[in-house]
């Protein structure tokens, strides 16, 4: 019950009535900031204590945050935005949500709903201008609408996986039920709140089938993505039967440990020379939960045997050739399908994939203990994983540091998430404060770059403002470093336009009420990192790292460093750094590409 209903001010409004609902659903945390079109929704939120408020500083991050809080719990928050340019700052967010599959709930503000269209203050239409991007977008036409649209948009986000949207105008965010008429149509008391997780599993004979084509492969591998979260214990079991190595999707990260016996990391231009060496190898193909847009690195078209298992059937089939497509939830799916597999007595594949992923680790580790400085990105991943608390929740971000998150080691307990496929740089402290607000007595690292930190700096006052207890970790080599080498290594041009003007993270975060750390020297990391994980709140850790660290290198196929040469040759000015760096000696010998083309990059170091 609202405050102004205990207090006898009055009948309830459109908006008392859509923030009641949410409370119903479950749905009790809400990102956003006020505005003209949307006050009258804020009243609602001023009488609800109930609905915790987060302000945030650019609607955006709200978004954004909601996509952290979804896809670390399953549930949707609510981000809030006024008409116009604050529905319009939603929607990168928004899209996020989309495309990575998590259910969030947006409410916008409109024009007075007699002014809609007639070049009003903000007069955009939200409604349509986020209905791509949501799966449900209506607009509250009042009151007696108020409830069933409510209803409908938490029903989609959550069955769907999808965000939803609320378009509500600013008179009728006030409206009351005596101002509003329910028609006929809208039958008294004809709603509940009655629903349940359904499960999808495939039907046996399909299964039997899957099993067969497995069953009768030497060599399988495992591709496993955001799909396969939270079957982690059965994916290594059917891992360990069929003695596949499991290969892991960006968004995968999490779904087994990085320590565990049967993966061998991460996959793609950023990911292990041990996932490649899996596909280029491997008879056999299971995709778990993945539609990677960098299949390229997967096996050939016809060269292994595929099924894979989905939660989409339009993904089935998407990325590769498979002969068996499992429509379900990854865990109900392997649970179904591990007893009809078979036991593979020869587990060489699995041991020499074993064997090249200590190897890159122990590449890893030596970069870090022999970096100078500027330091390599490596001490920084390094010292983090050891210094990470068990049960910690890290979100990544776009960039180089989509690379250097790869090469955080993760242990049994953890979670990671990233915006993977839009790849929005400046998400992961939105995604923190996001995960923060839904597991306040779980620890929460941002890992983030300059490049994306200066994108959204406003929300480490958001940290202070609520005493939220993130840990920021920034990255900080002055450059947009990624993008300096796509343009060489995919490309084959010079870099151009990737120079960062220096900025003090560690004093602007201190200008916003954070406590706050630098790390200039290989040798204090290990120090910095435990202090500020043991500091009981928000702080900022800025490392100073050097801008031509290759974020690949064992996994470059020959096109890439065929293009790396035609760069230098071009005059890039970083080419002396960047090729000491990818000839190390122990690189080199993990990477048949480097080995091709050694001498076309040696001249430039």
């Amino acid at each position: 019950m609202s405050a102004r209903s205990e207090a006898g001010g009055g009948s309830k409004t459109t908006s008392d009535l859509v923030v009641e609902r949410l409370l119903e659903w479950g749905v009790d945390t809400c990102f956003g900031i006020c505005g003209d079109q949307i006050n009258g929704f804020f009243e609602a939120l001023r009488t609800h204590p109930q609905m915790r408020f987060v302000h945030v500083r650019h609607e955006e991050a709200a978004a954004l945050a909601c996509v952290g809080y979804a896809k670390f719990t399953g549930r949707p928050a609510v981000c809030v935005a006024t008409a116009g340019p604050g529905a319009v700052h939603l929607l990168n967010g928004l899209y996020d949500a989309r495309i990575d599959g998590a259910p969030v709930i947006a409410v916008t503000g409109l024009s007075y709903h007699d002014t809609i269209g007639a070049h009003f203050l903000q007069d955009l239409p939200s409604d349509r201008l986020l209905e791509h991007a949501c799966l449900f977008s209506e607009r509250v036409m009042g009151p007696a609408h108020a409830v069933p649209a409510t209803d409908l948009a938490v029903r989609s986000a959550l069955m769907n996986r999808t965000p939803s949207h609320l378009a509500i105008p600013i008179d009728v965010q006030s409206f009351t039920l005596e101002q509003d008429t329910p028609s006929p149509k809208n039958v008294p008391g004809h709603l509940s709140l009655a629903g349940q997780r359904f499960t999808v599993v495939p039907p046996e004979d399909q299964l039997r089938r899957a099993a067969e084509v497995l069953n009768g492969c030497r060599r399988v591998a495992i591709c496993a993505g955001a799909g396969a979260r939270g079957a982690g214990d059965l994916l290594e079991q059917v891992a360990d039967v069929l003695g596949a190595p499991i290969v892991k999707a960006g968004l995968g990260k999490d779904c087994v440990p990085d320590d565990s016996p049967y993966t061998t990391g991460g996959m793609g231009l950023i990911g292990t020379r041990a996932s490649h060496e899996a596909f280029e190898r491997c008879d056999g193909f299971l995709v778990v939960g993945s539609s990677t847009p960098y299949y390229e690195f997967w096996p050939e078209p016809g060269q292994a045997r595929g099924v894979q298992i989905d939660l989409n059937a339009d993904r089935i089939g998407m990325r590769y050739p498979v002969e068996v497509g499992l429509v379900g939830h990854a865990d109900a799916v392997l649970a179904s399908l591990l007893p009809l597999l078979g036991r593979k007595s020869d587990r060489s594949f699995l041991e020499q994939a074993q064997d090249t992923y200590r190897r890159w680790w122990d590449l890893i580790g030596e970069q870090a203990a022999g970096s100078g400085t500027p330091m390599r990105p490596q001490v920084v991943t390094w010292e983090l994983s050891k210094a990470l608390p068990d049960n910690a929740i890290v979100t990544g971000d776009a960039g180089t540091v989509t690379a250097w998150g790869g090469r955080l080691r993760l242990r049994r307990g953890m979670q990671y998430s990233f915006s993977g496929t839009l790849c929005t740089m400046g998400s992961a402290l939105p995604y923190a404060i996001g995960a923060q607000c839904a597991h306040p007595d779980r620890p929460v690292i941002a890992f983030t770059g300059d490049g994306s930190m200066s994108m959204g700096m406003g929300e480490l006052a958001t940290l202070a403002q609520y005493g939220l207890p993130v840990k920021v970790v920034v990255l900080r080599n002055n450059a947009l470093a990624l993008e300096v080498w796509e343009q060489t290594a995919l490309l084959g041009n010079p870099q151009m336009g990737c120079e960062l003007h220096p900025v003090d993270f560690a004093a602007v975060a201190r200008a916003c009420g954070l406590k706050a750390f630098r790390i200039d020297e290989p040798a204090d990391a290990a120090g910095v990192f435990a202090e500020a994980m043991a500091f009981d709140g928000p702080c900022l850790i800025e490392a100073v790292t050097d801008p031509d660290e290759a974020p690949f290198g064992e996994s470059l196929q020959p096109a890439h460093a065929a293009h790396l040469a035609e760069a230098f040759g071009k005059g890039e000015p970083a080419a002396g750094g960047m090729a000491r760096n990818l000839l190390q000696e122990k690189r080199v010998a993990l990477s048949p590409v480097l080995q091709q083309h050694y001498d076309d990059l040696a001249r430039y170091r």
